[in-house]
This record gives C-alpha cells, structure tokens and sequence, in this order.
C-alpha cells in the first residue's frame, strides 16, 4: 500500500497543478455553478472528458500529439476563433443595458450547455499540451505497474476540483445577487477569452515562423 502512494500522489498533485488555473473551462464552470445550472451533469462531462484524455496520453498519445505539430497548430487556430467569439458574446453581454442575474431568462438548455463545455474543453489545445503532452510524459515515466495509480491520482483531483469548483463557488451567491458583480464576472471572462485566443495566434504564427 505504501508503494502505491508515491503514484497516486504524483498523479493527483501534476492534474491539480495544471487545472487549477484561471482558463475558459474553468471560468464557464464557475459561472454555471454561480446560476445553478445543469451543474452536475457538467461537472460529470469535465470530470470524464479529463479522464478519458489523461488514460489516452499515458497511453502514449502524448509522444504523438508531441511529433504532429502541423496538427496542434490547426487545433489552436480553431480553438482561438471559439474562445474569441464566447470572449465577445461575454463582454456584448457586460455592455448590454439589462443587467444579469441569477434569474436571467435564457438560460441554457441542457444540450447548449454540454456543448460549450465540449467547445471549452476539446477545442482548447491547452488540454492537448498540457492534460495530454505533459501529464502523459510524467505518468509514462512511472514504472507500467503503477501507470494505473498515477491515472487515477491524476483524475481524482480533476473530479475534485471540478466538483469544489461548480458547487463550492455557491458560497458567493450574496456576492452575485448585485447585478454588477455579474458585469465584472463577464468583463473577467471576456478578457480571458480574448487573451487565450490571441496566445494561441501568437503561438501559432510563432511557430510557423522561419
């Protein structure tokens, strides 16, 4: 049982680092926790969606998202026009003259929700670099007998997070009743989308670059 815990603690620690982090999936899960809106099933997508990306980069998909730079490029480009339009549609949203509430008409459906979290989380090649790429190459440097642990350490702290994240942030709800702290909510996303998307640009004509 000692044996195991090195792994697993690996694993849980890597994922944690890496997602903890202020990014688009993040940020959308906030605010959908912050309108209790479809949170479970969610926090269920991300959790799973992790998973199954870091089994695959374990696996070895990692070594080769690593050798296929022409196709990490075509995924940033796509991945930036997705953030920069959720970026504009979230400071049109900031600028608009009704204010946002936690009883907005127009909520999400359902399958518009798990949509985007799908956008946020597969159009994204931060998740590809980083969940893939490079927690991949740390859990292929454990010993085969322990690839198993180190997965299950790495999603752990992903379903963790992800559930403190949608559920916990309820603890803000008197904070959000003010509609101008939804204004500062979507001016925070819209500003983060935008940067992620011109980052991804610049890494991409960067590395185009003679």
């Amino acid at each position: 049982m000692t044996n195991l815990l090195p792994p697993f603690l690996t694993g849980f620690a890597s994922s944690a680092a890496l997602i903890v982090a202020i990014g688009a999936q993040n940020l959308f899960v906030l605010r959908q926790g912050l309108r209790h809106e479809h949170v479970g099933p969610i926090v269920l997508f991300c959790g799973v969606a992790d998973a199954v990306l870091i089994v695959a980069g374990v696996s070895g998909v990692g070594a080769f998202l690593g050798a296929a730079p022409q196709f990490t490029a075509l995924l940033a480009l796509g991945g930036a026009a997705f953030l920069a339009s959720y970026g504009l549609i979230a400071l049109r949203r900031m600028l608009g003259p009704a204010a946002v509430t936690m009883a907005e008409n127009g909520s999400l459906t359902l399958r518009r929700a798990l949509a985007a979290t799908a956008g946020f989380t597969f159009l994204n090649p931060h998740v590809y670099l980083d969940t893939v790429l490079l927690l991949g190459t740390i859990g292929s440097a454990q010993p085969a007998p322990l690839r198993p642990i180190f997965v299950l350490g790495a999603v752990c702290a992903s379903f963790s997070w992800f559930t403190a994240l949608g559920y916990g942030v309820r603890i803000l709800k008197p904070v959000f009743a003010r509609p101008a702290a939804w204004r500062v909510l979507d001016a925070l996303v819209g500003i983060t989308m935008l940067a992620l998307a011109a980052s991804l640009i610049v890494r991409v004509v960067l590395g185009s670059a003679p």
